[in-house]
């Protein structure tokens, strides 16, 4: 198994000519920290007067506050260093929350350049010269993921073809089949919902999926079916939109250690966490110029692995995300997580997709499951298969319904409480 190409990628960013070393890396992310805490402090009208421009080590980085989502809501452009026509991209993330106030993520045309520079790395993992690649995302408006993505695929040798999210999906099986596709990347569901559909399938050779939460369920359906080797990826677009990506080992994310910096700490408490144990997931950049963000409370929870990934690379791996801190609900008396759902009714042949509410029925908890499926509809197989799994289930009204069927949604889904 080769060592993931992030290693030396990492190991020419920071100046060192062999492997990356935890200590090497360290030293250079002091020097990138500090750097970054010096702009931030005199350039953003946010952390002028909330944070030191020096720290003596990484140690210290735990002392300074936490960035909320709430933060850059209410306060955009006070994050924004620097003149305003430096900008090159804004992009706007719509919200969930009940405040209605999205948030908008600022990049200079360097901080893009960053960006495509860890996609052309990423992706070398899995794509070789001469590859064409499908890019099943937004692609359509300069500086999107879609954009970025063909860019630096170009400068590894490959073609890349922006297909776009599937809308219609067998239009998109037959155009990965007449584009005689090698490597393709997309949403988890969009590909399931591809995989399963009947109809002709194309011969991919590898795949990675981005956007949303990968569950063991569609990794198995789509290898199997499309006889593929899936990898995934971690990023938000906070991160500049890549964080981190799977190596040959499938061990974990290595991270893009070079541009940012990653912390676990306890979601109630905010101190850090040790290697290996569950919490939230905060970032630090250290090399955007536009609107850095320093401790960033992303709201995702996971963990740092321990060790040395099987490929033999030292770049901090994060564990595969396990839910999002605003997904989970309480029902029955226990907490349930989007990522339980996936890992039970996508393991069900035939189902490609589902939404999931929340309501009450009198003094008892309802939970409405409207499944997607391109087989035989068996609501009795699903309720069963769910209560097997989540006993807690049995306690509540379970309604398994039918969903329309038709394009796969774009965006993260969650489990939606309507309860008062």
């Amino acid at each position: 198994m080769r060592i993931t190409p992030l290693d030396p990628w990492i190991a020419e960013r920071i100046g060192i000519g062999s492997l990356v070393t935890r200590s090497a890396l360290e030293t250079y992310q002091v020097h990138r920290l500090n750097d970054t805490l010096a702009l931030a402090a005199t350039g953003s009208r946010f952390y002028n007067g909330r944070i030191p421009q020096h720290v003596n080590g990484l140690d210290e980085l735990a002392t300074l506050p936490f960035t909320s989502a709430d933060d850059i809501r209410k306060h955009p452009l006070r994050f924004v260093c620097g003149s305003q026509g430096r900008i090159d991209r804004v992009v706007t993330l719509d919200t969930s929350g009940t405040t209605g106030r999205p948030k908008r993520i600022a990049f200079t045309a360097a901080d893009q350049e960053l960006t495509i520079d860890f996609f052309a790395v990423g992706m070398a993992t899995f794509t070789r010269d001469g590859d064409r690649v499908a890019i099943l995302l937004p692609g359509g408006t300069p500086g999107s993921v879609g954009d970025l993505l063909a860019t630096a695929l170009r400068r590894i040798g490959a073609t890349p073809l922006l297909h776009g999210p599937v809308f219609d999906v067998p239009a998109s099986l037959r155009r990965l089949i007449d584009d005689r596709i090698d490597v393709a990347v997309g949403i988890p569901t969009h590909m399931l919902a591809m995989a399963r559909y009947p109809a002709p399938q194309p011969s991919l050779r590898e795949l990675l999926v981005s956007t949303d939460h990968l569950p063991d369920p569609i990794r198995h359906a789509l290898e199997a079916t499309w006889g593929c080797t899936v990898y995934d990826h971690y990023g938000m677009t906070e991160m500049g939109l890549g964080g981190g990506v799977e190596c040959g080992a499938h061990d974990g994310y290595h991270m893009r250690e070079a541009d940012m910096i990653f912390e676990i700490v306890d979601p109630l408490t905010g101190s850090l966490i040790g290697d290996g144990q569950m919490g939230e997931v905060v970032l630090t950049t250290i090399t955007r110029v536009g609107m850095p963000l320093i401790r960033y409370r992303t709201g995702d929870v996971s963990r740092l692995l321990p060790g040395t990934c099987g490929c033999g690379s030292a770049v901090a791996r994060l564990h595969g995300i396990d839910r999002r801190l605003e997904g989970l609900v309480e029902i029955a008396g226990t907490p349930l997580a989007m990522p339980e759902l996936d890992g039970v009714l996508f393991a069900i042949d035939g189902i490609i997709g589902f939404d999931a509410t929340v309501t009450t029925a009198g003094t008892t908890d309802r939970l409405t499951v409207a499944v997607t499926t391109t087989g035989t509809w068996e609501p009795g197989r699903i309720r069963s298969a769910l209560v097997a799994d989540l006993p807690q289930l049995s306690l509540v009204e379970l309604r398994i319904e039918q969903a329309d069927s038709g394009a796969p949604v774009l965006g993260k889904r969650r489990i939606i409480d309507r309860r008062s």
